[in-house]
């Protein structure tokens, strides 16, 4: 059973991503937002309101409650909603591998730190919903989203695997104890089982 990670190895979203950041927090310091994109960059498997908190309460040393939070979620997930809906930025060797697996009759799953809601439109948007068992997302966090899918399938653990592209994908793996395969960041070439440079052969 593969589980996919959404940014960066179906869709090529980090560009609009951080123009979402850039859009929602433009009245702050240029310094403190390009301090975020640091975090945010190195850290792409985290979703955006553990973002936005690191923001207010690392960078600018200030509380946020949940419902500033959560309207500074919504108001980025406005941008990408109006943004990521673009068939172009489909990463098309792992949509074709997507395609040649559900042909198969093989079980995939999304675990994003993309908002949930927000991701199963997006899916839809694009018609690549249909291909997945599951679509889950933020809040919750990916290590408790991989978790609840192993739960209820009740299946020995080394029939997953998780696909992504960052050191937070590969960390939520090594927790729940299944395979991990990295792709598009060559900085986890040495981490998890293989690294994929192509999924054909």
């Amino acid at each position: 059973m593969i589980l996919w990670d959404f940014d960066g190895v179906i869709l090529d979203s980090m560009g609009v991503r951080d123009l979402g950041f850039e859009i929602v927090l433009k009245e702050y310091p240029n310094d403190q937002l390009d301090e975020l994109m640091k975090y945010h960059r190195a850290n792409g498997g985290l979703s955006r309101y553990v973002k936005f908190r690191y923001f207010f309460e690392t960078i600018r040393g200030e509380k946020i409650n949940d419902q500033q939070l959560n309207e500074l979620a919504q108001k980025f997930s406005e941008v990408m909603l109006h943004e990521l809906p673009n068939t172009d930025l489909i990463i098309s060797k792992s949509l074709a591998f997507i395609q040649e697996q559900h042909q198969k009759g093989k079980e995939q799953h999304i675990v994003s730190g993309s908002d949930q809601t927000e991701l199963r439109i997006l899916c839809e948007k694009l018609t690549i919903n249909h291909f997945f068992t599951t679509i889950q997302g933020s809040p919750t966090p990916k290590t408790e989203l991989i978790t609840g899918i192993l739960a209820e399938q009740a299946r020995p653990k080394d029939k997953f695997c998780l696909i992504g592209d960052s050191k937070n994908d590969y960390d939520a793996a090594q927790a729940n104890g299944i395979d991990f395969f990295g792709f598009n960041n060559v900085k986890l070439v040495s981490l998890g089982k293989r690294y994929i440079t192509r999924f054909d052969g």
